[in-house]
């Protein structure tokens, strides 16, 4: 089995999900004083998700990461001026074979994010 980060955006407070929402994904080398790189810049399609994985098969390495899920861009568009700006989840790919799913639930005041499969 290859390897592969996905994500998709659920806007909880219209309960559909967040097309367009700009996401980033970073590598963080925190030994090096918190250096960071951008991995890819994408948007949502009309379901809430990429249109292809984030990472997959050789591009999949151990180490942290953050997903940067542009919330305020988004809710301009859709709700008018919102509390949240970039919400930032970091997490840690251990196993490069495994298959990472990073949701996020979000609304204009609020959001959570959980390990999905």
């Amino acid at each position: 089995m290859s390897g592969r980060l996905t994500t998709h955006v659920l806007d909880v407070s219209q309960g559909k999900p967040a097309a367009g929402m700009r996401v980033q994904l970073w590598r963080l080398r925190l030994a090096e004083k918190g250096a960071r790189t951008m991995l890819r810049e994408a948007f949502t399609n009309e379901d809430g998700r990429l249109g292809e994985p984030l990472l997959s098969g050789d591009e999949m390495a151990a180490g942290i990461y953050e997903l940067m899920f542009d919330a305020a861009g988004y809710f301009r568009g859709t709700a008018g001026e919102g509390f949240l700006e970039w919400i930032p989840v970091r997490f840690v790919i251990g196993d490069p074979q495994a298959h990472y799913h990073v949701p996020l639930l979000v609304a204009p005041g609020g959001y959570s994010t959980y390990r999905g499969s």
